[in-house]
């Protein structure tokens, strides 16, 4: 196949290419390749045994995009050196757009495009070319593979894919400070022509800002931009291929850029003085106004701190920033008084909190203003002179004793009478009233100091005029003591007089209580009572420091003797008047036990070192008084209790019958026969014990032991004759106390059946009819059917 020597683009077929032009071939390279049917020599040469097949080398083809010619686009020919021109030879093509879009002729070998393409789509196809026999449709070359690239031209304009743009930049910034950068995307071959290559220009925005032309990147263009003056900017940036020639094609963007607030503007007072009206009522605490300073700029860079800097506005009022609203709010400081001052003048200035160094040369970022704060006279309630009343009054004073008074006035100018009144609901107030012109509280009754030592009172006072408005005082009333309780003896318990005590011995030491307060009660005197004769067991020493001490006057004392001794003492305070008092001590005699210091009884040493009172010791012994009275009772009721007696495993005896229970039912194997309880003999007559065999005792066959003609087996009821067995057994005393058994070990005389145990029984079985067991109720039909079955097994 010839193809065109300058068309030697595919990498894979270089080093042919390379070839061919060293050997200086002509336009058409034909190249031999030696096939199968030759053979090489030593020297070299080549010995051809059959015809050789000629061969071709395929390279890349170009077929321009977008072709719109009225005829199809012609892109190369393929020919193979078997082609003598006769038309012996047919060209095939395959592969991608073989047959549709690219077409050869069979005979020439010619390839033409009948559609128009795109590169952007499809930036190549591989193909296959193929050179048949036509008449023996025989392969003369063998299959091979080519590559068909179409050419891009300019038809793809620039795009700006993530268009529009949002940018900010700090107002006031220098030139040149970068914004954005944009970069626009061209679908064309980057590496073919310039078709790709892209300006990039400014349509809109200037003169605030430029753009790079190769990088796209927009910066300002003017200083000091201010965003007080303009705040947003919207630039349009254009990108054009061809590297800007003309007839290249472009694209465009919108960028919408916003400068962003600095502190660049301090606050300002919209004017420099304010006046403002605060009524004297005002609540100290609470805002009385507001004023604001303007700030241009935004966020942080508009806070404002506002302050008070005159000491006469500062000593009355505050001022602090609303976060919200950047307003500052005057609250009151103290209470204002119309009558002191009318007019206050405050000076306040506004600050900025966050200051920019850089416009520092604009000045100082803070203003100031005046405020005068004009007092509104109001009608206001009575004030109190004092803040609290603290008054005294003696107890025992009759109704009517002045206490004390209190006072208030009008605070306004007019200065109206006002009227004072106590509060009613308190408890309080019933010992007390007040006049309601004077202010002078007096008592109603008499007060005890011993019974409330103070009383708390509330007083009100309100204008004549104005009855509304009212003030509160709260009053505190002393009751004073005065001498009116007499001493008495600190008696703590009983005065323990041990039977040692020798004569002039101190038995105890004792003191004195007084209702009344200190100043009335801190000294007594001690004494016998004069018209009383001589005591002479015991005597009374007075210590001289409101104490007196008890002494014994005799030698021995026995409790056996006399136990409890009384002494009449008398206490006299040192009051004005002086008050006495009698008291009476009770002195117990006993043996004593010391323990240290202390005197105990030997009765009550054990209780003192367990620390045990009286009336503790009285509940302990009740309790154990009660647990003895519980134990007693218990085994009272065991006694009159019954158990039934422990048989052995191992006892012969088989006619022991217990009635603890009410039988097993049908399911019960282990009855026993009760004919022994049937026997009227043994019904006649009362035995102590009945778990033994009688010795004396008359024996007898079964023919010759009748049963008494008297009493007859069916007129005996069982219910009955057990009855009495259990009245026996509970007046019988010589058996344990149980109260549910008894035995009987022995079946007694006259038994119609005789003995049915099988101790000594006979081998024979007893034909006796126990058909009257049936007669007895269900209780003993378990038995009955027993006998039955042992009766029917005899039989049979």
């Amino acid at each position: 196949m010839r193809i065109p020597a300058s068309s030697c683009l595919c990498p894979v077929l270089l080093c042919l290419c390379f070839i061919q032009r060293c050997c200086g071939s002509s336009h058409h390279l034909p190249v031999k390749v030696a096939s199968k049917n030759q053979t090489k020599l030593a020297n070299g040469e080549t010995e051809v045994h059959h015809r050789p097949k000629r061969g071709w080398i395929w390279n890349q083809f170009f077929v321009l995009e977008e072709h719109m010619g009225p005829k199809a686009q012609y892109v190369g020919k393929l020919h193979s050196n078997s082609d003598k021109g006769d038309g012996s030879v047919r060209y095939i093509l395959s592969g991608e757009g073989a047959g549709t879009i690219f077409l050869i002729d069979e005979v020439t070998g010619d390839i033409v495009a009948t559609k128009s393409l795109d590169r952007e789509r499809k930036t190549h196809y591989v193909l296959h070319a193929q050179a048949l026999d036509r008449n023996t449709e025989e392969a003369l070359e063998p299959m091979s593979e080519f590559i068909i690239k179409v050419q891009d031209i300019n038809d793809n304009a620039p795009k700006f894919p993530d268009g529009p743009f949002v940018a900010t930049v700090p107002e006031m910034s220098e030139v040149g400070t970068s914004v954005l950068q944009v970069t626009a995307t061209d679908a064309d071959d980057p590496t073919y022509g310039n078709s790709a290559r892209i300006v990039y220009s400014i349509l809109q925005g200037q003169p605030y800002f430029s753009v790079d032309p190769k990088t796209g990147i927009i910066r300002t263009a003017l200083s000091d931009m201010d965003r007080e003056a303009r705040e947003h900017y919207t630039v349009v940036i254009q990108a054009k291929d061809m590297a800007g020639q003309v007839g290249g094609l472009s694209g465009s963007t919108t960028i919408n850029i916003t400068l962003t607030d600095v502190n660049d503007n301090p606050p300002k007072f919209p004017q420099k003085n304010y006046q403002l009206y605060v009524p004297e009522s005002a609540k100290v605490g609470k805002p009385v106004g507001k004023i604001k300073a303007n700030d241009e700029d935004l966020g942080v860079n508009a806070d404002i701190k506002y302050s008070i800097i005159n000491s006469e506005g500062a000593n009355m009022f505050t001022i602090s920033t609303d976060r919200d609203t950047r307003e500052g709010i005057i609250s009151l400081k103290k209470p204002l008084n119309y009558e002191r001052k009318k007019t206050y003048t405050l000076h306040i200035e506004g600050t900025n909190t966050h200051v920019d160094p850089r416009f520092s040369y604009i000045g100082s970022f803070k203003d100031s203003a005046s405020l005068k704060i004009t007092v509104g006279d109001v009608d206001e309630a009575p004030v109190f002179s004092m803040e609290y009343y603290i008054l005294d009054v003696y107890e025992n004073s009759p109704g009517g004793t002045e206490v004390g008074a209190v006072t208030a006035r009008d605070p306004d100018s007019r200065n109206s009478p006002v009227r004072y009144f106590l509060d009613s609901k308190e408890e309080a107030a019933q010992y007390f009233r007040i006049d309601e012109n004077s202010g002078v509280i007096r008592t109603t009754q008499p007060l005890d100091r011993e019974e409330t030592p103070l009383h708390n009172i509330t007083v009100m006072a309100s204008e004549v005029d104005n009855p509304t408005l009212v003030s509160h005082i709260p009053v505190t009333i002393q009751v004073l003591d005065m001498n009116d309780n007499p001493p008495e003896v600190a008696a703590e318990g009983e005065v323990i007089v041990c039977e040692s005590t020798r004569p002039g011995q101190v038995i105890q030491t004792v003191t004195a209580v007084d209702k009344d307060d200190f100043a009335n009660g801190q000294r007594f005197f001690f004494a016998v009572p004069e018209q009383q004769p001589p005591n002479p067991n015991f005597t009374l020493t007075d210590n001289q420091d409101s104490t007196a001490s008890i002494i014994a006057r005799r030698r021995r004392f026995n409790h056996l003797t006399q136990e409890l001794y009384e002494l009449p003492i008398v206490v006299r305070d040192g009051g004005e008047p002086s008050l006495s008092g009698t008291s009476t001590l009770t002195l117990r005699v006993c043996p004593c036990q010391r323990h240290g210091r202390l005197r105990l009884c030997q009765g009550e040493a054990f209780l003192s070192s367990a620390g045990l009172s009286t009336g503790a010791l009285i509940a302990i012994l009740l309790c154990i008084v009660i647990l003895l009275a519980i134990v007693v009772l218990f085994i009272t009721l065991r006694r009159s209790k019954k158990e039934p007696l422990i048989i052995s495993e191992e006892d012969i005896r088989e006619n022991v019958v217990t009635y603890d229970d009410e039988g097993g039912g049908e399911e019960d194997t282990e009855a026993f026969d009760i004919i022994a309880l049937r026997n009227p003999a043994a019904a006649e007559e009362l035995k102590f014990r009945r778990d033994i065999r009688p010795e004396a005792r008359q024996q007898c066959a079964p023919p010759r032991c009748h049963r008494s003609p008297s009493v007859d087996l069916d007129e005996v009821d069982v219910h009955d004759f057990i009855k009495q067995r259990l009245v026996e057994a509970d007046l019988d005393t010589s058996v344990p106390p149980y109260d549910s058994l008894q035995t009987y070990a022995y079946e007694g005389q006259g038994s119609p059946t005789g003995s049915i145990s099988p101790l000594g029984s006979p081998g024979t079985q007893s034909e006796q009819d126990y058909n009257y067991l049936d007669d007895w109720g269900p209780e003993f039909q378990k038995l009955a059917e027993l006998y039955a079955e042992a009766g029917s097994e005899v039989s049979t």
